[in-house]
């Protein structure tokens, strides 16, 4: 009786189990569209946020190129929105990380012309201290747009630093670590359009076909 009594409930248990996994994945599938289609509008604001639609007359979303995490040392960077007119490049648009924020990893999107000088800046995603790390975002303050319209001139252009250092940059107080890593990430994506922007210009499109 007892043995029949475990196998009785072990079936139940196994029932309910592949029962819940079924919920959950045809939730999973039910939902995912509407999500994906949130994460597109998403982007597609941050984007014209970053740089005006009157410098390019493309697709912004739907052409990008990837590159490899390596190739920034302190700024991985995974996807390039590329940004044209007519067939001209003018200017990319790249996600990046910013490693060395005061509560870790700080995402970042930048648009960036060919020659390095910054269109816009938005951090997309943080975990910095409320009150404090948070005013890199442009809804706590507007210090990310004081990229606006700079360009560093190499990776030794010491004016691309917080005042503290001797740069130009205003620090949050009680909170430099953070405005120095996106300080950071954000020379390293200049440099990194300013040196390799024909090739991202020549990579296959990843991001589908660019139907205007």
């Amino acid at each position: 009786m007892l043995s029949k009594s475990i196998s009785k409930n072990a079936l139940i248990l196994g029932a309910f189990a592949i029962a819940s996994t079924a919920v959950v994945t045809l939730t999973y599938i039910a939902t995912k569209p509407a999500i994906e289609h949130n994460k597109q509008q998403k982007l597609m604001t941050t984007l014209g946020q970053v740089i005006s639609e009157n410098d390019y007359d493309n697709t912004l979303y739907l052409d990008c190129a990837q590159i490899k995490e390596d190739y920034l040392n302190h700024a991985s960077v995974t996807k390039v929105y590329r940004a044209k007119s007519g067939d001209k490049p003018v200017a990319v648009v790249l996600q990046s990380t910013a490693p060395d924020g005061y509560s870790g990893n700080i995402e970042i999107l930048s648009a960036i012309y060919i020659d390095g000088t910054i269109a816009g800046v938005r951090v997309i995603e943080h975990k910095e201290t409320p009150g404090l790390g948070d005013k890199v975002e442009i809804r706590r303050s507007d210090w990310i747009t004081s990229f606006d319209g700079k360009r560093p001139t190499s990776i030794k252009d010491t004016s691309w630093a917080v005042k503290k250092d001797g740069g130009q940059f205003d620090a949050f107080t009680g909170a430099t670590i953070t405005p120095r890593a996106v300080i950071n990430a954000v020379k390293r994506a200049s440099l990194y359009t300013q040196n390799q922007h024909k090739t991202l210009f020549n990579q296959d499109n990843l991001c589908g076909v660019n139907n205007d």
